[in-house]
């Protein structure tokens, strides 16, 4: 299964380096999504390092995912696609 990096998790003055919110393909509702949660996601950079995350929660009604990561993604990552285990 593939997502797709979206955002940081951010407040109006504050950005989560750690967390990132990631919108997976054919889910569109909240329900969908809770089923998604525990699973290991993997980041593969361009030069072909993986940082790992586990998904933590369900952001929003839309379906989209809040992803803690164990590294801080680098703010390249924005748009690119994750794989889920």
């Amino acid at each position: 299964m593939q997502g797709k990096i979206v955002s940081f998790r951010r407040g109006i003055k504050t950005q989560q380096k750690y967390q990132m919110i990631v919108k997976v393909d054919g889910i569109h509702k909240k329900e969908e999504a809770k089923v998604l949660l525990n699973k290991s996601v993997i980041w593969k950079s361009p030069g072909g390092k993986e940082i790992k995350g586990v998904i933590t929660q369900v952001h929003g009604n839309s379906g989209a995912l809040r992803v803690q990561f164990e590294r801080g993604l680098p703010g390249q990552s924005i748009t690119m696609h994750v794989a889920i285990a």
